[in-house]
């Protein structure tokens, strides 16, 4: 019952937002208290929610020091030079841009980590979206594809959970991955073609010239009009060997995520805007954006609470298994790889991997295989994963880009499940996943 419940809750959840009934934020506080209260869970759903928004509060902290901090980054300008090379770069096709945005999230998104992977593309090229009147929800699509592949990093998260849930070597289980991420990025790349030609089709390639012209004269304007109130040119290199530090330091793991930007935050804003009335009017002009994201974590941690502390999760986790017949046991590397993918994206990576995997991987022993090739199995659904309304950083992607969620999770869904069979397809071919 427990599991029906479960599924239940997250389907009608899932329902709601994507048909615009409610919106996410209101959505993630309501649906699982009702869900909670109909499970007979009702006098415990305070300390629950509580629990959940108590395990989701760091990454609220650094989510908002996180836009503070890159907000202050792009008033300064240090984002100016690589869109203005871009704009000569792409020449307003649309064509290039999309494949530019797809090369940029790739790379950018080595460091592991999705959110500021996801500030400096959408701060890059969605002047580029908006100036050229492009489908809004493509750039935020090929931004989250491109850290789906890169987050399986061994300092992206995922990995470091699957390696330490079932005990194993991070070189066993990472390096045969690299083909099918490889195989990944190429699909990445390939559906930013696709895309971007049904852009160049749309808006016609006649007309970009002109609009290349009067954006560029735009934002000559513009960057003339704010250089006396934000643009910071003269420290263009201090603001990038700062960033560079952040980000080494993020690499490193020397400080927690939340200190390290809260810190950089505070140097950034003193560096920039040393006088108390422009670093107040700085802090104003985000916090619509910082309010957008942050409130969602915290309604998030209510969901997720409700989830863990009603034993949902482990039942819908339990009862998935179950379904596997026996003689299907031999193939369960490859069942794990396309299960993965709804899995990951119904429950938070903690609970699929330190959860569900061991379950699996014991299962998997009785058919002789490898607790290590079902743990590569295992990752191959996190770009579906990143979907997911328990992943934080996307409403950060979706809030950045200014588009609807449930418009957002229908238009990606596809390319996403497209870039986890590409991977599994070259698993399979490579042999690190056996059929």
């Amino acid at each position: 019952m427990l599991a029906i419940l479960g599924f239940s809750m997250v389907v009608v959840f899932m329902f709601l937002i994507m048909t615009k009934r409610l919106s996410a934020l209101i959505a993630l506080m309501v649906i699982p208290v009702l869900f909670g209260i109909i499970g007979g869970f009702a006098s415990d759903l305070g300390e629950m929610s509580l629990e959940g928004i108590k395990q989701l509060a760091p990454t609220g902290v650094m989510l908002m020091f996180a836009i503070l901090y890159f907000g202050v980054m792009i008033d300064a300008g240090l984002f100016d030079p690589i869109v203005h090379t871009i704009l000569k770069a792409v020449k307003g096709d649309p064509l290039k841009i999309v494949i530019g945005t797809a090369v940029l999230a790739l790379v950018v998104s080595l460091d592991g980590d999705g959110t500021t992977t996801y500030m400096i593309t959408i701060s890059a090229m969605f002047p580029l979206y908006k100036r050229l009147g492009m489908n809004p929800l493509i750039l935020p699509a090929i931004a989250l594809m491109g850290v789906g592949v890169t987050n399986l990093t061994p300092w992206g998260g995922p990995t470091a959970r699957a390696v330490s849930a079932l005990s194993l070597d991070m070189s066993e289980v990472f390096i045969p991955l690299i083909p099918a991420m490889i195989g990944g990025a190429v699909w990445v790349i390939f559906t930013a073609y696709l895309l971007g030609m049904k852009e160049r089709k749309r808006l016609g390639v006649l007309h970009f010239d002109s609009i290349q012209k009067e954006s560029l004269a735009f934002a000559e304007q513009a960057a003339t009009v704010e250089i006396a109130e934000t643009k910071r040119p003269k420290l263009l290199w201090v603001n990038f060997g700062l960033t560079v530090a952040l980000m080494a330091g993020l690499i490193m793991g020397i400080m927690p995520l939340a200190v390290l930007f809260m810190i950089a935050f505070a140097i950034a804003i003193i560096i920039n805007y040393p006088n108390l009335d422009d670093q107040k009017e700085r802090i104003a002009a985000h916090a619509s954006n910082v309010l957008a994201v942050v409130s969602l974590v915290f309604a998030a941690g209510i969901f997720t609470g409700i989830l863990s502390g009603t034993k949902m999760v482990d039942a819908m986790a339990n009862s998935l298994v179950s379904l596997i017949p026996d003689a299907l046991g031999p193939h369960l590397a490859i069942i794990t790889a396309i299960t993965s993918m709804p899995f990951t994206f119904f429950m938070s990576n903690d609970a699929y991997y330190f959860g569900v995997l061991p379950i699996i991987a014991e299962a998997a022993s009785t058919y002789g295989i490898e607790a290590v090739e079902i743990a590569r199995a295992s990752l191959l659904g996190q770009p579906v994963h990143l979907l997911s309304p328990l992943v934080a950083s996307t409403y950060l992607l979706v809030g950045m880009s200014k588009v609807d969620f449930g418009d957002y999770q229908r238009f990606t869904l596809k390319w996403t499940v497209g870039t986890s069979m590409v991977m599994l397809l070259v698993a399979l071919v490579t042999g690190i996943i056996s059929f």
